[in-house]
C-alpha cells in the first residue's frame, strides 16, 4: 500500500509502512506526529468509509485496537459515503462557489430595490470555505453529525443544500429578501436545514460546544436518547478575538469532549483589513492549553511537493516568515511579477532562484495559492486525524474571496462583483450564466454524489416527548417572613415532592453562585452533573451543610463566573427538545446586576430556539449594603423589552410560586416562550398580600398573578390615587397607603407581577392584535370606569412603567432608580432613591394636589 510522503519531516522521512510501532511512535514530538496523521495517509484511504478512515488512522498510530470505538462518533445511519472521488469533488465545489456567489449576486443587482439601499452579502468570506465546506459536507459528515456555519458563509451553506435537494431553487433569489433566506444562518427563520443560528459573532460558534454538554446531559438521564454524531463549528479566524470564545474553551468540562471538532477558516482578514499578525503560534498554544487538540491545514499538496525540491527548503522559509500583508499583496500581483517579489529579500538564495526561475508565472502563482484549506485531500486528512478523546481545533488556511476576481484585495470583505466580473466567474467555473441556478446534469458523477450524500445525511424526524402536565399550585400555605429568593429553593423542592417527573426535567446551572442564590437544598437532593463521575472527598465530613457530590446524574451544572458560558449552556439545555426529542426545563441563576452581561448571548440562545429560566438575584438597590457596583438598575425594562421571554418581579412567595409554575409550562415544547425573574433577598412579610383563604377567591387571585398582577385592595369607585408596586418594595407601597389613609387619602395599592404582560396586554388591546396576553386582566386591575392618578413604585427604572398611565388615560408619577447607587441599609437606600415610604406619600399627595 503506497503513501503519500509530501514534505516528509527529516525524523521522519526514513520510517517505511510498518516502522512506527505504539512504543516508537511517542518519540516523536506532537507537530511531527500531526504531520504522519495529516500526510501519510494510503492512496486509497479517501475512497474508504469514514468510520474506516478513521479507524485505520488510529489503529496505525497504536491509539486503540482496530475493533475499537471509531475516532469519528457514529450515530443512527452515520456512516460516510462508500466513495470520494476528488475529481467529483472538485466539480462540486466548482459548482458550490458559484451558487455562493451567484445566490449574493442575485440578491443585489436581480431584484427591485426601491429604497436604494445595498442588500449586502459576503462573497469573499464565502469563497474561502467553499473548500472546507464541500469536503465536509460530501466526504465525511454523517446523518448525526451537527454544524455550526460562520456567519458570513451563510450562501455556501444554502449552495450546498440546493445541490442536496433539501432547499427549493424558488428561495435561491430571496436572500435578505422577506420570508427568504436569512442574512446569516437561521435554525428558526431559514427555509432550509440550519443546526444553529450565527450572526453573533462568537457566540453561534461556541453553540456546538455548549449543545455537545447539552446532549451529554440529556443521554445520561435519558438513555433511550439517540447517540450523538460530533458537534462541529466552522469559525472565521476574526472570531477568536471574541472573549466567548476563550470564556467557553477554558471550562474545564470541555477538554474531556472528543465529539467536538471547531475549524477555523484562516483567511487572515477581518472586516476593515488585512490582520497584521495573526499570531498563529499564540492561538495554538492557548487551545493546546485548554487541553484541545491542535492541527493545522497550511500547505497544499502542489506547494508541498516544492518544498521536497532543490530550494524548497528557503522557498517555505520565505512564505512562512512573510508577514499577512505581504502575503496578501503577492496573490493581488500580476503572474509575471511573482518571481521579483519572492525574491526581493532572498537575493542571496541560489537554491531558491533556481526553484522559482523553473516555473511560469502561471504555475508560480498557482503555487503560493496552494493552502491546505483548499486542498480537498489534505483537508480530508486533517478531519481524519480529530482526536476522539478530547476537542479537536484545525486551523485550515485559505484565501478570502478564493477563486474570485477580489481574491486577497484587502477590502473585499463585503466587495460586491460586478455583472463583469459575474461573467467572468461563470466562464471559469464553466456554468451558463442565463441559466444560473442549472442543475447538475443528470447522470453525472456530481449528481450521483449528491444524490447519495442527500440519502447518507437524511435525518430521521424527532418525535418531542411532551414534559408532563404542571400543576398550578404546589399545596404550600406560605406564611411568616420570607424573601423571594429563598422561596425559589422552597419551590424546587416542593417541586419534587408534588411533581416528580415533571422535576426529573429540571436542571439549574449557576456561574460559581449556586449557594448565594439559595440552590442548596436543591443540591443536597439532586446532585451536581459533570461529565464524568468524580470522588467525593468530602463525603466523610460532618460539618459540611452542602454536599456537593458530581456524577452523572445530578441535576445541577455549576460553571465558572463566566456569565456568557452559563447562558449559552442553558440556551442549548432549552433547545434539547427540538434537537434530541427529550425536553429539559433549565433554571439559570445569577446575581441580578450580571444580567446585563448575559443579556446579548442569552437573547441569541433564544432566537435561535433555546427555552429558559433565567433568574436575576438579588436585584436593585434593595441590596444596599453591596453599593452601585451590585445594585441592579435598568433589568426590568430589559425584561419588559427582550422578545420571546416573559418577565416576572413576583413580591411574595405564592406569587413565585404560581407564576414559576406558569413559567416552567411554557418552556420545552414548540412555541415555547422563555422567562426572566427578578428576585430579592429581602425578607417580606407574607400576610401583606392578603391572599384569600376561599379557595374560589384565591383561584381567583392566582389567574390574575400569572396574567400579571392583582388588588390587593378591593377596588373602591371613590379611590382617590391608586399606588401600584413590583417587587421587593411592596412593603413601602402598602405602608405608604396606609399613611394615606390615616390622612384622609382614599388610595388603592395594585401588585403586578409581571409589567411585561401588562404592557402586552395593553398592547394586544389598543392595537387589536390577535396575539399575546387576554387584555381583560387591565378591566379587572385598572377599569376603565374610574380613571385615577397613579403612583408607580419599583426598585429600577421609573420608566419601565410609565406606560401604566396610557391604559385610562391617567396622571401619573413614576418612582424608581435613576442614579448609580451606594453602600448603605435599607432604610437610607431607599430614601436616597426616592423610592422610600415618605417619598411614596408625597408623590400621592402631589399628584392629587393636596
Amino acid at each position: 500500500m503506497p503513501f503519500h510522503r509530501r514534505g516528509v519531516p527529516s525524523r521522519l522521512r526514513r520510517l517505511d509502512n510498518s516502522a512506527h510501532s505504539a512504543e516508537s511512535w511517542h518519540r516523536y514530538s506532537r507537530s511531527e506526529q500531526n504531520w504522519f496523521k495529516m500526510n501519510m495517509i494510503p492512496d486509497d484511504i479517501l475512497t474508504k468509509p469514514a468510520t474506516v478512515a478513521s479507524s485505520w488512522a488510529t489503529a496505525r498510530l497504536g491509539e486503540r485496537d482496530p475493533g475499537s470505538t471509531p475516532a469519528t462518533p457514529v450515530g443512527p445511519n452515520a456512516a460516510a459515503p462508500e466513495r470520494v472521488d476528488l475529481e467529483t469533488l472538485d466539480a462540486i465545489q466548482r459548482r458550490v462557489l458559484w451558487l455562493s456567489s451567484a445566490i449574493v449576486d442575485a440578491a443585489n443587482h436581480g431584484r427591485p430595490n426601491a429604497s436604494g439601499l445595498k442588500v449586502g452579502g459576503h462573497q469573499a468570506s464565502s469563497a474561502s470555505m467553499v473548500s472546507i465546506m464541500t469536503s465536509l459536507w460530501f466526504a465525511e459528515l454523517t446523518a448525526a453529525d451537527r454544524i455550526s456555519v460562520k456567519p458570513h458563509a451563510s450562501p455556501v451553506l444554502h449552495a450546498i443544500n440546493y445541490l442536496l435537494g433539501d432547499l427549493d431553487g424558488s428561495y435561491l433569489t430571496t436572500l435578505r429578501a422577506r420570508g427568504g433566506l436569512q442574512s446569516y444562518p437561521s435554525r428558526t427563520k431559514d427555509p432550509d436545514t440550519v443546526d444553529f443560528s450565527t450572526g453573533s459573532v462568537g457566540i453561534g460558534a461556541t453553540a456546538p460546544l455548549w449543545a455537545a454538554i447539552a446532549h451529554r446531559y440529556v443521554r445520561s438521564h435519558f438513555p433511550q436518547t439517540p447517540a450523538p454524531g460530533r458537534w462541529i463549528s466552522l469559525l472565521g479566524d476574526a472570531e477568536l478575538d471574541e472573549g466567548a470564545v476563550w470564556e467557553a474553551v477554558a471550562d474545564p468540562q470541555v477538554s474531556r469532549l472528543g465529539e467536538l471538532l471547531w475549524i477555523v477558516d484562516l483567511n487572515r482578514q477581518s472586516l476593515d483589513r488585512v490582520v497584521p499578525d495573526i499570531q498563529i503560534a499564540r492561538l495554538q498554544g492557548m487551545f493546546a492549553a485548554a487541553g484541545w487538540e491542535v492541527l493545522t491545514c497550511k500547505w497544499g499538496r502542489r506547494l508541498q511537493a516544492l518544498f521536497n525540491e532543490p530550494g524548497g527548503d528557503d522557498l517555505r522559509v520565505r512564505l512562512e516568515s512573510m508577514s499577512n500583508e505581504e502575503y496578501q499583496r503577492l496573490l493581488r500581483t500580476p503572474d509575471d511579477q511573482i518571481h521579483s517579489r519572492l525574491l526581493a529579500d532572498n537575493v542571496n538564495s541560489t537554491a531558491l532562484k533556481g526553484l522559482v526561475d523553473g516555473l511560469d508565472g502561471a504555475g508560480l502563482a498557482a503555487a503560493v495559492r496552494d493552502l491546505g484549506g483548499h486542498d480537498l485531500q489534505q483537508l480530508l486528512n486533517t478531519y481524519r486525524a480529530a482526536s476522539a478523546e478530547r476537542p479537536t481545533v484545525v486551523f485550515a488556511y485559505t484565501i478570502k474571496g478564493w477563486g474570485l476576481p477580489t481574491e486577497g484585495h484587502p477590502n473585499n470583505h463585503s466587495a460586491l462583483l460586478s455583472p463583469s466580473q459575474m461573467l467572468e466567474l461563470a466562464r471559469d467555473l464553466g456554468v451558463d450564466p442565463a441559466d444560473p441556478w442549472a442543475p447538475l446534469p443528470v447522470g453525472s458523477e456530481e449528481a450521483e454524489l449528491c444524490a447519495r450524500t442527500a440519502r447518507h445525511l437524511a435525518r430521521p424526524v424527532v418525535a418531542t416527548t411532551a414534559v408532563p402536565s404542571l400543576p398550578t399550585a404546589l399545596g404550600r400555605r406560605h406564611k411568616g417572613t420570607v424573601s423571594t429568593q429563598a422561596s425559589l429553593g422552597r419551590f424546587l423542592l416542593d417541586l419534587r415532592r408534588a411533581a416528580p417527573e415533571v422535576a426529573r426535567r429540571v436542571v439549574t446551572l449557576s456561574p460559581d453562585v449556586a449557594s448565594s442564590t439559595n440552590l442548596g437544598g436543591w443540591i443536597n437532593q439532586t446532585g451536581v452533573w459533570s461529565v464524568g463521575e468524580r470522588h467525593d472527598w468530602f463525603a466523610d465530613d460532618n460539618e459540611r451543610l452542602l454536599r456537593w457530590v458530581e456524577g452523572t446524574q445530578g441535576q445541577h451544572i455549576e460553571l465558572g463566573i463566566a456569565e456568557t458560558n452559563l447562558v449559552g449552556l442553558v440556551a442549548e439545555l432549552g433547545a434539547t427538545w427540538s434537537r434530541s426529542g427529550q425536553p429539559l426545563l433549565p433554571i439559570a441563576t445569577l446575581y441580578d446586576p450580571f444580567v446585563s452581561r448575559a443579556l446579548e448571548p442569552w437573547s441569541f440562545g433564544i432566537y435561535a430556539g433555546g427555552q429558559s429560566i433565567l433568574v436575576g438575584t438579588p436585584a436593585g438597590v434593595t441590596l444596599a449594603p453591596e453599593g452601585g457596583a451590585h445594585q441592579s438598575i435598568t433589568t426590568p425594562s430589559i425584561g419588559l423589552e427582550q422578545p420571546g421571554c416573559t418577565a416576572w418581579e413576583p413580591a411574595f412567595a405564592q406569587d413565585l410560586e404560581w407564576c414559576m409554575l406558569a413559567a416552567l409550562g411554557d418552556i420545552g415544547k414548540p412555541g415555547g416562550t422563555s422567562a426572566y425573574f427578578r428576585l430579592s433577598t429581602r425578607p417580606v412579610d407574607q400576610g401583606l398580600a392578603e391572599h384569600p383563604d376561599d379557595e374560589l377567591l384565591l383561584e381567583r387571585r392566582r389567574r390574575n398573578a400569572v396574567a400579571g398582577g392583582y388588588r390587593i385592595t378591593p377596588y373602591d369607585p371613590t379611590e382617590h390615587v391608586t399606588l401600584v408596586g413590583v417587587g421587593a418594595i411592596m412593603p413601602e407601597v402598602l405602608s405608604a397607603r396606609r399613611r394615606l389613609v390615616e390622612l384622609g387619602v382614599n388610595a388603592g395599592v395594585v401588585c403586578l407581577t409581571s409589567p411585561d404582560l401588562i404592557f402586552r396586554a395593553f398592547q394586544r388591546r389598543t392595537r387589536g392584535s390577535k396575539t399575546g396576553p387576554d387584555s381583560s386582566i387591565l378591566e379587572t386591575i385598572f377599569p376603565r370606569s374610574r380613571p385615577t392618578p397613579l403612583v408607580t413604585v419599583l426598585d429600577g427604572h421609573p420608566h419601565t412603567l410609565a406606560f401604566l398611565g396610557a391604559i385610562r388615560g391617567d396622571e401619573i408619577v413614576c418612582l424608581g432608580v435613576t442614579e448609580f447607587g451606594q453602600s448603605a441599609d435599607l432604610d437610607d437606600s431607599y430614601a436616597l432613591h426616592g423610592i422610600d415610604v415618605r417619598s411614596i406619600v408625597e408623590a400621592a399627595l402631589d399628584l392629587i394636589k393636596r
